[in-house]
């Protein structure tokens, strides 16, 4: 099985790896790290699909699927358990999802390896270092364990929570890299760019936050615990329970104790992302607005307010059509959007200012 899946990955890394081959571009590491962060913000968008359609116990043993390699060849176990529980998690289709969301990781996994080879074996050639590509591996190798953890621990909140926020401290790791290979912005006074490093790092950190608190919210299925807006249960404060909501290390729809989780907790969970929001849109906008007036961040600064303001009215919107699919799964790519931009304005400003110190 395990050569199966490792022949798979291998298949499914050929087609971006060609992409990079192919490709025009003469710096071919920088198109590799490029091609591997594009598949990896698919990844998280699938990985939301994944999680949106109930698929994530499609298949559940880890890393195959009832021990093959494909549901194929395991479709008469996935049959009978569908028979048995037609509504459950396992179904033909639910399987197919799940793996070729653990096929895509892996090929993330493959592209990684090969672009940190390629960043030690050419360091001295590039001048950059290997260190930060290193970090990339580093980083699919523990999201990969939560991914297996979140299979065998039968999607307990707090690892796929844990499982979503390493798939985005990977994407911002690889975005980093990307920017270590783009030409070295025009040097600016440091007068110009201070104001801005501590607003883009606070926006980033609640930015994570929010994130854990979405994540929080789709896996205690708490999406529709207030079904109106801008209140919530038709008032500002209902009726809500944060012990239970926010203790951490329970399972999926129990509380710490074993009893059903109280319909209050999930509004809890509910109300505090929804809030939090608010904050984390205030912030974002401001550093998109300061980036906006600073030269050679305008186009950043741009894609940044619009990015916050399609994400927060794609939020809305998931709650007043009632959670469609669709909307869900943007909402995921729209979280994704801002954490791909705010590291790179942070890289970029913090090189700026790195580079207007040493400017005499």
């Amino acid at each position: 099985m395990w050569l199966q899946l490792a022949l798979t990955a291998l298949c499914v890394a050929v087609i971006p790896a060609c992409i990079v081959f192919f490709s025009k571009e003469k710096n071919k590491h920088r198109k590799l790290v490029a091609v591997t962060l594009a598949l990896t913000f698919e990844l998280i968008m699938f990985g939301a699909f994944t999680r949106l359609t109930d698929s994530g116990l499609g298949c559940p043993d880890w890393p195959g699927c009832y021990g093959e390699a494909n549901p194929l060849l395991s479709h008469a176990e996935i049959k009978a358990a569908e028979i048995a529980l037609p509504q459950g998690p396992v179904t033909i289709q639910k399987a197919w999802i799940e793996m070729v969301h653990r096929y895509l990781a892996m090929s993330v996994g493959v592209l990684i390896c090969a672009q940190v080879l390629l960043a030690w074996t050419r360091r001295k050639i590039t001048r950059i270092s290997p260190w930060l590509s290193t970090s990339t591996l580093l980083c699919v190798c523990v999201q990969g364990a939560f991914g297996a953890w979140t299979v065998t621990l039968k999607l307990q909140p707090v690892i796929v929570t844990t499982h979503l926020l390493l798939g985005m401290s990977l994407l911002a790791l690889l975005a980093a890299v990307l920017e270590q290979h783009n030409p070295s912005p025009v040097h600016m006074k440091k007068s110009h760019i201070k104001p801005m490093v501590w607003p883009a790092t606070l926006a980033l950190i609640l930015l994570f936050i929010q994130i854990a608190l979405g994540g929080w919210v789709s896996t205690n299925y708490a999406a529709l615990a207030c079904p109106d807006y801008p209140l919530c249960q038709g008032q500002v404060l209902p009726n809500m329970d944060f012990e239970h909501g926010f203790s951490l290390w329970r399972p999926l729809g129990m509380t710490a104790g074993g009893d059903y989780l109280p319909f209050p907790a999930l509004v809890a969970i509910h109300w505090v992302h929804r809030n939090f929001a608010l904050l984390v849109l205030a912030v974002v906008s401001f550093v998109a607005w300061r980036a906006l007036h600073t030269t050679n961040f305008e186009g950043l600064g741009k894609k940044l307010l619009m990015a916050i303001i399609v994400q927060c009215l794609i939020g809305v919107s998931t709650v007043l059509f009632s959670w469609p699919l669709l909307l869900a799964v943007l909402h995921n790519g729209g979280a994704a959007m801002l954490v791909l931009l705010l590291t790179m304005l942070n890289y970029r400003v913090r090189h700026a200012s790195r580079a207007a110190s040493l400017v005499i």
